[in-house]
């Protein structure tokens, strides 16, 4: 593991409470959407979401990211209305019932706001608060933010994303993201990154980024690493099925915790959860070994 990997950022903030990254967290997904392109009209009934948010906690997951429209390619946007009507009922129901550290996955300023008053500690934005007054509302909420790279909007990402350099345009973009965060009064415990990968990016580009994480993670922030199930892996193994997918997706969570990523945001919890604590005594051997100890 390199040297950068062993002293990732250690916290992350909200106002209600402090995540630990010392070991990198699992998010677990939460799709309460009819079109997500893995889990979609699976977790629509709010109990039925629930008792998955909880069967993950108990899997493992020490972050839930709840999401109320789908960011899939090709995606149809919803208004602000309906998506409220399907988070709402569920970030209330899991906070009542559960301490975990609550995600919303929006870009809506209004959601953002409404989703924190309900128990939402976290804000993770694919659009990086680029929405208008997005900056402004993320600062009044006290929650954390989880700032992503995308090329483009969902529906027409895929279509011939190119960039000069993808990784130093990527950490240029998330740069600027950051300081409008701190210049609204957003601190730094509050931040986390993400690169977007399969976000406006072909496979070549996802893998130069994954190849390129330290880039991220030697930074003064968090970073989230997020490819659970992603068509990257129909693409680089040439097959469309979901355990290759999966397969892929484990693979990239090593690599990632080898790599100092904070938080890995997954659909399969129990078996990320494994492959992080393989990561982990793996490090922990090499670090007895290294210290005389082994």
């Amino acid at each position: 593991m390199s040297e950068i990997a062993k002293t990732p950022p250690r916290f992350i903030a909200s106002a209600r409470a402090r995540l630990d990254l010392r070991e990198p967290a699992v998010m677990g997904i939460l799709n309460v959407t009819p079109d997500s392109f893995s889990d979609g009209g699976r977790f629509v009934e709010t109990e039925r979401a629930v008792t998955h948010a909880l069967d993950m906690v108990a899997q493992g997951a020490r972050i839930i990211d709840v999401g109320g429209e789908s960011t899939r390619p090709g995606a149809t946007p919803v208004d602000a209305d309906e998506e409220l009507a399907r988070v709402l009922p569920v970030i209330e129901a899991l906070r009542a019932r559960s301490d975990v550290f609550i995600s919303i996955d929006t870009v809506k300023p209004q959601v953002m706001q409404a989703a924190c008053a309900a128990g939402a500690d976290l804000i993770n934005d694919v659009m990086a608060l680029r929405a208008p007054g997005a900056v402004e509302a993320a600062a009044r909420t006290g929650a954390a933010v989880c700032l992503m790279h995308m090329q483009g909007e969902p529906r027409t990402m895929q279509q011939a994303p190119a960039y000069d350099d993808v990784v130093t345009d990527v950490r240029a973009f998330l740069d600027a993201r950051v300081a409008a965060c701190r210049a609204a009064g957003v601190p730094d415990e509050r931040l986390c990154i993400d690169p977007g990968f399969g976000f406006g990016k072909t496979l070549t580009h996802n893998l130069t980024l994954m190849r390129a994480l330290d880039v991220f993670t030697s930074g003064p922030l968090p970073v989230l690493v997020g490819v659970s199930r992603k068509s990257m892996f129909k693409q680089l193994f040439d097959a469309d099925d979901m355990p290759s997918r999966i397969n892929g997706s484990l693979a990239a969570a090593f690599w990632a915790a080898q790599h100092g990523a904070g938080i890995i945001r997954t659909h399969d919890v129990r078996e990320t959860t494994q492959v992080l604590t393989l990561a982990r005594a793996l490090a922990d051997n090499q670090a007895m070994a290294s210290s005389g100890k082994g």
